[in-house]
């Protein structure tokens, strides 16, 4: 959680507590100028809650007498969900009032929350990174399942207090293990969700998708996370490194920015090649880029190229050809209908 936010949280419960409160009091209890004080104020108003303002030489603000909060009745699994849904909304796309309103909605959510509930949440917002820059589209590779909430939290309080944990965890094979991992971070990518670290039998780094994980459990002692590559970076050269049904190469003509838009670095890598012979381009700015990466699944990638709009040829594999002639035929037929 960011300072404001939290700033105007532990405001408002000093106010909550009763009577009335200097600005003076306030702005050394949160470690601000008045002025600011002031600013934190307002926000509360915002949030519909009565800060009245107390005039005079003991002056200052408290909250309409009878004034309390509701309580909230939201189990782990909503408070998770919902929490996450709103802070998330910076890398959704959404206009700076759209993000606005989710964060004084994630503060209403937070200050209610019974203590126990919003610590763990906190310990899992400090844990968690994203590989997507705000504001970008990530191509999802198929939707996936979402991570066991039990298993998420255990796993977020281990990576903050450099803990142990022992996974039970199914591969891409459907094949059961028992692992015992030192986690360094939870990331959260293309629609899913990772969490980096190293498997202690072997003594490697592993990456292991949650929606996999189906118990976590604490372990006694600790670790030393290492230094070097943050956890979303570890996540990326894991996925770079990886092992995926299909090897898809491409030539889009383009530009680099407008690919990205749609294949983003941590989905497809460019290079610049020459003209393509036999087909007239529009602009001088675009240029043929050769577009690589891997993937599990196919499904998704038709209906990328077509949001593009720009001309490309699939070199392979045959199959991600069928796919794109496919959706071409089912298109054309959609618009051929009165």
């Amino acid at each position: 959680m960011s300072r404001p936010t939290g700033r105007v949280l532990t405001l408002l419960e000093l106010l909550q507590s009763g009577g009335t409160r200097t600005v003076a009091e306030l702005a050394d209890r949160l470690g601000v100028e008045g002025r600011t004080v002031r600013r934190y104020v307002d926000h509360l108003i915002d949030l519909d809650v009565p800060v009245e303002s107390v005039r005079g030489r003991y002056g200052g603000y408290r909250l309409a007498p009878g004034h309390r909060l509701p309580p909230l009745m939201l189990g782990e699994d909503e408070a998770l969900a919902v929490l996450l849904g709103l802070l998330a909304g910076p890398r959704a796309g959404l206009a700076p009032a759209e993000r606005t309103a989710g964060e004084t909605a994630a503060a209403k959510i937070r200050r209610v929350l019974p203590r126990h509930l919003a610590g763990r949440l906190d310990t899992l917002l400090d844990a968690l990174s994203f590989t997507d820059r705000p504001g970008t589209s990530t191509a999802r590779p198929g939707g996936a399942a979402p991570p066991d909430t039990g298993a998420l939290l255990t796993l977020a309080d281990a990576v903050r207090h450099r803990r142990p944990v022992s996974l039970r965890y199914t591969d891409r094979g459907g094949r059961p293990s028992e692992r015992t991992l030192h986690p360094y971070g939870i990331v959260a990518h293309a629609g899913r969700w990772y969490v980096t670290g190293a498997d202690a039998g072997i003594g490697e780094d592993r990456t292991l998708r949650l929606d996999r994980v189906t118990d976590a459990r604490t372990l006694p002692g600790s670790f030393d996370a290492p230094a070097g590559p943050d956890p979303a970076e570890r996540l990326l050269a894991a996925l770079a490194a990886a092992d995926y049904r299909h090897e898809v190469k491409l030539r889009i003509h383009g530009t680099p920015e407008g690919i990205r838009r749609h294949l983003p670095e941590s989905v497809a890598t460019l290079e610049e090649t020459g003209p393509e012979p036999g087909i007239v381009t529009e602009t001088d700015t675009d240029r043929w880029l050769r577009v690589e990466l891997r993937a599990e699944r196919l499904d998704w990638l038709p209906p990328v190229l077509a949001a593009m709009d720009r001309p490309f040829v699939i070199e392979r594999p045959e199959e991600l050809r069928t796919l794109v002639a496919a959706l071409a035929d089912r298109l054309a037929a959609h618009a051929r209908r009165a």
